[in-house]
């Protein structure tokens, strides 16, 4: 017995000193302020909500994980600075980003520091493709998984629709409408018009105006390939406008911040896509996923949204490749996940070697009316899943990648 005590007594202070060892530093880079700042929020909570997991069950490789974050502001070249500053103080991994432009700017940055960096949120396929290199890793889907999905669905069940593309200026938008375009067969542009909107300095007056533009046009189909911020002021606009009683409007990536922003009402019918949304568990018998939900539910008084999703799955899964390969390096750790397969918070995924895109099902959805949303105790119903549509059928197969990286003057593996 008192060999046994001495054996308890020396494990658990080994494990104390541990963890009172410097702890293992992670940054998160995510628009606390300006553009996106609501699915900012999301992201620091649930990575919060992941870190505590992790030292509730005696942290990582001994040791406790820390935090640190700084602002992007959804700037592109802040994002940059800041990957230098959590560097140099000590972060072995980078995350974070809503806009696309941030992703790319902030992971190359971080690539020339030999480190690890996930794109939580951005849509745009430049991500993984003609920008991809070894040191990022994209959680979210790209434009073509959620343009394939849409596409798929609106052509089955809109058939032979005329289209007006209302679309941001920078590469998600740019992307969003190709992948949307080719999948709904409105590539014909004399057809299916289109106009841009600025971004991220648009005005009310180009709200107005390009709205203006999709009303007269007479189409049946309007898609805003719009985000966040500019998506709410859009749906704003074109109430007023009238349109939206007019014609059936889509938006490729919907989400739960945007329907908050907005108002429910004000978003009814509208079709669009996730890769996540708290209903996604129960659809899918996940129970880790539910437990997320109830977990997320109880420290915030909140049900999570998809970019809450996205960082908790990153966290969880770069210290699972850490516990695997034993190591924090950047090098060890990108091994790890290439071609890993798992199971978190919904069905099976995986990060896919050859580009680093997390492979997973993407859902069409549609937002439920007020009744349905305020009918739930949560009072956050806010979507109907149309369809559920798997990776196979959406993702970009080695060869398409491959022609995009050729085309861009890009080697056909990654570097």
């Amino acid at each position: 017995m008192i060999r046994m005590l001495s054996a308890l007594t020396l494990w658990v202070a080994m494990t104390v000193t541990a963890l009172a060892a410097d702890p293992i530093l992670i940054g998160l880079n995510y628009p606390r302020t300006g553009h996106y700042k609501e699915e900012g929020l999301a992201q620091m909570r649930a990575a919060l909500l992941a870190i505590d997991e992790i030292n509730a069950q005696g942290g990582l490789l001994g040791r406790e994980v820390k935090l640190i974050s700084r602002d992007t502001a959804s700037r592109p070249e802040k994002a940059a600075r800041n990957v230098d500053k959590m560097v140099e103080d000590g972060a072995v991994m980078l995350f974070g980003s809503v806009s696309s432009a941030v992703a790319i700017a902030a992971s190359a940055r971080a690539r020339q520091l030999n480190t690890l960096y996930f794109a939580t949120i951005g849509y745009s396929n430049d991500v993984t493709d003609k920008s991809g290199h070894r040191y990022v890793f994209r959680e979210s889907s790209s434009a073509t998984m959620t343009g394939r999905a849409l596409g798929q669905y609106l052509s089955e069940k809109f058939p032979d629709k005329t289209y007006f593309y209302v679309t941001a200026d920078y590469t998600w938008g740019h992307s969003s409408e190709q992948a949307l375009r080719e999948n709904t067969n409105t590539t014909d542009t004399s057809k299916h018009k289109g106009v841009l909107l600025p971004f991220p300095t648009a005005k009310q007056s180009d709200y107005t105006a390009v709205l203006k533009q999709a009303l007269e046009s007479n189409a049946d189909i309007v898609a805003l390939v719009l985000y966040g911020h500019d998506l709410v002021r859009a749906m704003r606009t074109a109430d007023t406008l009238g349109l939206t009683k007019k014609v059936q409007i889509i938006a490729p990536n919907l989400t739960q911040s945007v329907l908050e922003q907005a108002g429910p009402g004000l978003m009814v019918g509208v079709i669009g896509t996730e890769h996540w949304l708290w209903r996604a568990p129960e659809l899918e018998n996940s129970q880790a996923g539910l437990a997320f939900v109830d977990n997320f539910n109880k420290a915030y008084d909140l049900y999570p949204p998809s970019a809450a999703a996205s960082a908790y799955t990153v966290v969880k899964q770069w210290a699972d490749a850490v516990s695997r390969s034993r190591s924090t390096d950047s090098e060890a750790v990108i091994k790890a996940l290439e071609g890993h397969d798992y199971t978190l918070l919904k069905d099976a995924a995986q990060w896919r070697a050859f580009d680093h895109q997390n492979v997973q099902t993407v859902y069409v959805v549609q937002v439920n009316d007020r009744n349905t949303v305020m009918a739930h105790p949560s009072r956050q119903d806010y979507f109907k899943i149309l369809q559920r549509f798997p990776a196979q059928q959406t993702a970009q197969t080695q060869e398409e990648w491959q022609a995009v990286r050729a085309k861009a003057g890009q080697p056909n593996q990654l570097k």
